[in-house]
C-alpha cells in the first residue's frame, strides 16, 4: 500500500512540475511583449496585467524550483527533505500578489484624477491575445493537482487573475474606443486589483496555517480521535498532533494507552491496523508511541521493549 501511494505521489508530483514549466516558458515570453505594449499605448490595465505577469513569471520559476528542491532526498540536517520549499513558495507568490494588488490601486487613484490618453486599439489587440494566453495556461495547470498542491493552486490563481485582468483591459478598450471613458482604463486595473488581493491574502494565510503547523483542512481531528479509539485494544490516546509535511502529505504522531499484557507482535500488529485505517483519513506518515495503564504518561517502557537490546559496554 505504502509503495502505491509513493509511486501515485511521484507521478501527480511530476505532472505539476511539468505543467509549471511549460506555464512558465509561455507566460514570461507573453509579459515581455505586454509590457512594451502597455508603454506603447499608455495603458494602465495593460501594465498592470503586464506586472502581474511578471508576478507569475518569477512565481512560476519559484514553483519550478521548488519541486526540483523537494525531490532532494532527506538527509541529517533536513529529515523531511526539501518538500516544505514549494510552502515557502506559495507564500512568497501570496505576498508578491498582495503588494503587486496594492500598487495598482495606487496607480490607478493618481489615474482617476487625470486620465490620460490611450491607444485603444493597441490595446485592444494585446489585451486579446493575452486573454487566449492565459486560458491556454490555465487550462495546461488545470491538468496539475490544484486542489491539494498549495504551490499550484498559487501559481493558477496568479493564472486566473491575469485572465480577468485581460478580460478587463479588453472591456476598458472597448470603452474607450466607442466611448471615449478614459476612466475605464484605471477602474478595469481596479477591479483585476482587488481580484489579485483576495487570492494574494487566501494564498498566503494558507501558506501560513501550513508552515505554523496547523491541522490540515482535509483532516478532521475528532474523526481521527474516533478512530484510532474504536480500535481493540487502544483505551485512549493523548498529545495528538496532526500537520501537513507539505501539499498532500500529511503527518500525524500521537501516544496511544493499550492494555498491560499486549505483546510486541500483537503491538506491531495494532499499528498496522491503525496505520492503514488512517490511510482512508488522509495520513500518510504516522508515528504512535504505546503506553501501558501502568506506566505513567510520557514513560516508553513499550517502546525500549519492542526495539532489540543495545549491547553493553564494559563499565556500564
Amino acid at each position: 500500500m505504502g509503495q502505491s501511494h509513493s509511486h501515485g505521489h511521484d507521478h501527480t508530483h511530476g505532472a505539476n512540475k511539468k505543467a509549471l514549466l511549460i506555464s512558465f516558458f509561455i507566460t514570461t515570453a507573453y509579459m515581455i511583449l505586454e509590457a512594451v505594449g502597455g508603454f506603447l499605448t499608455n495603458s494602465l490595465a495593460l501594465l498592470s496585467d503586464a506586472g502581474h505577469m511578471l508576478s507569475d513569471s518569477v512565481s512560476l520559476g519559484v514553483g519550478v524550483l521548488a519541486f526540483v528542491l523537494g525531490e532532494k532526498v532527506a538527509n541529517y540536517s533536513k529529515t523531511y527533505g526539501y518538500k516544505r520549499f514549494e510552502i515557502l513558495a506559495a507564500l512568497f507568490n501570496g505576498v508578491t500578489l498582495t503588494l503587486i494588488a496594492l500598487y495598482i490601486f495606487y496607480e490607478a487613484y493618481h489615474r482617476f484624477q487625470d486620465p490620460p490618453e490611450v491607444a485603444s486599439t493597441g490595446m485592444l489587440v494585446i489585451a486579446t491575445v493575452g486573454l487566449l494566453v492565459n486560458i491556454f495556461v490555465a487550462w495546461i495547470l488545470m491538468k496539475g493537482d490544484t486542489e491539494e498542491n498549495l504551490n499550484l493552486r498559487a501559481a493558477f490563481l496568479h493564472v486566473i487573475g491575469d485572465l480577468l485582468g485581460s478580460v478587463g483591459a479588453i472591456a476598458a478598450a472597448l470603452l474607450i474606443l466607442f466611448f471615449n471613458w478614459g476612466w475605464a482604463d484605471p477602474l478595469a486595473s481596479v477591479i483585476v486589483a482587488i481580484l489579485v488581493l483576495i487570492s494574494g491574502i487566501r494564498v498566503t494565510k494558507d501558506a501560513c496555517h501550513i508552515l505554523m503547523e496547523g491541522t490540515p483542512k482535509n483532516v478532521e481531528i475528532g474523526d481521527i480521535i474516533a478512530v484510532i479509539e474504536n480500535i481493540p485494544g487502544i483505551h485512549s490516546i493523548h498529545d495528538l498532533h496532526v500537520w501537513s509535511i507539505t501539499s498532500g502529505q500529511n503527518a500525524l504522531s500521537c501516544h496511544a494507552v493499550v492494555n498491560n499484557n499486549l505483546s510486541i507482535q500483537d503491538s506491531q500488529k495494532l499499528l498496522r491496523t491503525i496505520e492503514d485505517q488512517l490511510q482512508h483519513q488522509g495520513i500518510g506518515h504516522v508515528t504512535i508511541q504505546m503506553e501501558n495503564e501502568t506506566h505513567p504518561h510520557g514513560d516508553s517502557h513499550m517502546c525500549k521493549d519492542s526495539t532489540p537490546p543495545r549491547s553493553h559496554q564494559p563499565g556500564e
